[in-house]
């Protein structure tokens, strides 16, 4: 499986899943040529797309998926809540149903979903698992707090693309208004560098190979923050695999996660 992410912060977010068997776009936060071009620069042009799967409706996350559906001609998978935020009705033209704590086949790919608890309609944390190889992605870039929901949808996976938002004491000294703090470090908000280093720790186990960590804060956060809070847990759990970073206005070069076909997923 080999994923990419085209670009991930408060400006628009996307990353590419590809496999033998088919092309996912998870979540289209940028317009379609945006979209187009970075997806080109990393060699998984978009004319090979078979689903667009959303997150969630806020627009970092859903601006071009209309559009990126549209032009490939490929259906468009999202929660009910979501798929209602952006004015769409499941079954009807690109409008698939992705329910939270189910399984979907899309493509090459089992999809599964649980919601997470950041403030939007219905949004969704993901694990994509490629059915040949058993290589499984975690998506979990608008958190909120971490659930035992998803620690269990994200406990056995290959490769994690987890958000670390902001640092906790540039959002304090930082431009926003104290309402805005208390909603991004809230509950229903999004995860420090703190907050995902622990959670990363917790998650971590012998067969996690990459980490991505997304959605950072333009304002709020740099990516040696990022990576300095995150390293030290994943190391002092014996993590051998990558830690990487991704940026808003670029896209990360791709990397394989080839994970291990097991027999008993105790996870699933």
């Amino acid at each position: 499986m080999r994923i990419a992410v085209l670009g991930s912060g408060s400006r628009g977010n996307a990353l590419l899943v590809a496999s033998s068997a088919g092309t996912v776009l998870v979540d289209a936060g940028f317009g379609l040529s945006t979209l187009t071009r970075r997806a080109a620069s990393v060699g998984l042009p978009l004319d090979g797309l078979t689903a667009v799967i959303l997150t969630h409706e806020h627009g970092d996350h859903s601006r071009g998926a209309a559009a990126a559906a549209e032009a490939t001609a490929c259906p468009l998978y999202a929660s009910f809540g979501t798929l209602r935020a952006l004015g769409l009705e499941p079954g009807t033209g690109p409008a698939r149903l992705l329910g939270p704590g189910s399984a979907t086949t899309v493509g090459g790919f089992e999809v599964r979903a649980e919601r997470t608890n950041h403030d939007a309609a219905e949004p969704l944390a993901l694990r994509i698992r490629d059915t040949q190889s058993g290589a499984r992605l975690g998506v979990a870039t608008d958190v909120g707090k971490f659930t035992p929901a998803l620690r269990r949808l994200l406990g056995s996976v290959h490769g994690l693309v987890l958000e670390a938002n902001h640092d906790e004491h540039l959002l304090r000294a930082g431009p926003y208004p104290r309402q805005l703090q208390r909603r991004i470090a809230g509950p229903s908000g999004h995860l420090s560098n703190w907050q995902a280093g622990q959670v990363l720790a917790e998650l971590c186990h012998d067969d996690l190979e990459t980490v991505v960590l997304a959605h950072l804060s333009q304002q709020c956060n740099r990516p040696e923050l990022a990576r300095g809070a995150v390293a030290p847990a994943l190391e002092a759990r014996g993590f051998r695999g990558t830690l990487l970073v991704s940026a808003q206005d670029t896209a990360l070069a791709p990397f394989t996660i080839r994970g291990k076909q097991l027999a008993l997923d105790l996870f699933a």
